[in-house]
């Protein structure tokens, strides 16, 4: 897979996806993670990508000309299978996009910034726009480091533990039971005896129990959403 990000601040996303299971996957040969400056594609001396809104609106707005001109390089050279706009007004990331988008090949996420970008963008340009919830961030590098973290460790072969990641918390809707490790008892605290019992089927049982009862008691809606 190849993931292409555009971003008005890439110093930010620097950290986030050179550490850990993203690191790896890169060094496999698992993923291609590119970061593009949008400032690289303008023609303004002074490398400017905002401009004032038209109307009353207050507030910077992302222009049209350097995202379109980035976009329509990075498609000359292979084809994609989605253009994601971080917004906070897009449909809300989960569990199941992710698992969704770790099927594609080939990516673009365009990071918003300032007030927010060119709508005509989002018209003709974008195929996608996901938001990491109903607030509003400085920036959508976070949310973009977000989505290719849940994306990648999703692909064969970026974890060591590839049954690690089908367990994890959402992909049944509901949320992981809880996990323990050694020493079975420390301070008087003890692992659950059934852990320690050896038997897959009666574990097994339990874990999904711990999960539904977790689930019904944190988080009642996934319950509601896996009921429709």
């Amino acid at each position: 897979m190849r993931i292409d990000i555009l971003s008005a601040v890439p110093e930010l996303l620097e950290s986030p996806l050179n550490h850990s299971i993203i690191q790896r996957a890169k060094n496999k040969g698992i993923v291609d993670i590119q970061i593009h400056n949008i400032r690289d594609y303008t023609l303004n001396k002074h490398r400017k990508i905002d401009d004032y809104a038209f109307g009353f609106s207050a507030g910077m707005v992302m222009q049209i000309e350097p995202i379109d001109r980035l976009i329509t390089h990075l498609k000359s050279e292979r084809e994609y299978d989605e253009v994601i706009y971080t917004s906070p007004d897009g449909e809300v990331f989960d569990q199941k996009m992710a698992n969704n988008l770790s099927l594609k090949n080939n990516l673009i996420i365009l990071c918003g910034h300032y007030k927010g970008i060119d709508h005509r963008i989002r018209e003709h340009l974008i195929t996608k726009e996901i938001s990491v919830g109903d607030f509003v961030l400085t920036g959508g590098e976070l949310a973009a480091c977000i989505f290719t973290d849940a994306i990648v460790r999703l692909i064969p072969g970026a974890m060591s533990d590839e049954q690690s990641a089908l367990s994890d918390s959402f992909q049944d809707n509901l949320l992981a039971p809880p996990v323990y490790t050694r020493p079975a008892e420390y301070n008087g605290w003890r692992v659950p005896d059934i852990l320690l019992s050896g038997n897959q089927r009666l574990i097994e049982e339990w874990e999904h129990e711990q999960a539904v009862e977790r689930t019904q008691r944190l988080r009642p809606d996934l319950l509601k959403t896996t009921n429709k």
